[in-house]
């Protein structure tokens, strides 16, 4: 009867071990396993059948500019096509808040007129913002991306660093950060009309940024900014649509309208489109670890 109880408590100890180790396996290693089934999706189904189904209900897409992504899809039906294009991807990075309700992956894409080419027509980086849902799954917020020349050597996948320890959850008070983080984009653009882009982007930028420009690949190091950023001739300011942070209040992000004019506010604009802003909180301070812009043709600017 002993033994019995004993090989009871054993598996119960064996059994709670296991439940910590899918826990510590952590929201990060559940958010990534939850992009590479969103891209293995667009690979078996198709892209669009991919995105639907991982898509939050208020996700953000850009159809050119900022829409609610599954009423888009709803009133745009799939045009018929004796051919089936193919979006492939895969996450490099990611990173999440504390509160594990809220993350980020990036990596390349690439793409294929049809699924039975041989080659890639196009390149590019994606940016994601995914959220945890009530019943403990992920779906995506915000996607945006950019394209770039065709890469000469693949990135390594991301891999869940050696070590890894599920950070300790930190409350904030989402509500009043939001309108804080909000207020810190509109600080920034002000700031950039005043002292200029480059300026204003080394005060708000943590040195590890990544900057995503189209047509180019994506620079990583705040003193690498300026080689992207509109030059003092110019003027670039924006305006957030919208924002959202973790309940731990260290990680956001933010989205809205660029423009980019002449060396006078109010002087003929030189490009204009959306941007897209992943913040992490520093030292008590939102410093932005991700910026993204994607210029939208004139033609389409009113929306």
């Amino acid at each position: 009867m002993k033994k019995i109880i004993c090989l009871t408590l054993l598996l119960g100890f064996v059994s709670l071990a296991f439940a910590k180790r899918e826990q510590d396996k952590s929201a990060l290693q559940a958010m990534v396993d939850t992009e590479r089934a969103f891209a293995k999706l667009s690979e078996d189904q198709g892209t669009r059948q991919a995105f639907v189904a991982f898509i939050a209900d208020d996700g953000i897409l850009f159809r050119p500019r900022a829409v609610k992504g599954k009423q888009w899809f709803a009133e745009h039906p799939l045009p018929q096509s004796d051919k089936r294009p193919l979006l492939s991807w895969y996450p490099a990075v990611a990173g999440m808040a504390r509160a594990g309700d809220l993350g980020y992956t990036t990596g390349p894409w690439e793409f294929k007129t049809d699924i039975h080419d041989d080659k890639s027509v196009a390149w590019g980086h994606f940016l994601t913002v995914w959220k945890r849902q009530p019943d403990g799954s992920w779906r995506f917020a915000i996607d945006l991306g950019i394209s770039n020349p065709q890469p000469a050597q693949a990135e390594a996948p991301w891999e869940l660093p050696q070590g890894y320890k599920t950070p300790k959850a930190m409350k904030g008070n989402p509500t009043s950060s939001n309108t804080a983080l909000l207020a810190r984009d509109r600080e920034f653009s002000q700031a950039a009309t005043k002292r200029g882009a480059r300026a204003a982007f080394a005060d708000y930028a943590m040195p590890e940024v990544r900057l995503y420009r189209d047509g180019k690949f994506p620079l990583i190091g705040k003193d690498l900014a300026p080689a992207v950023l509109p030059d003092s001739s110019s003027v670039w300011t924006w305006e957030p649509a919208a924002s959202e942070i973790s309940a731990s209040d260290d990680l956001g992000y933010t989205y809205g309208s660029y423009q980019i004019s002449g060396d006078e506010l109010g002087a003929k604009v030189i490009e204009s489109g959306n941007y897209f802003r992943i913040w992490r909180k520093e030292k008590g301070a939102w410093k932005v670890l991700f910026d993204l812009t994607n210029p939208v043709p004139p033609e389409t600017n009113k929306n």
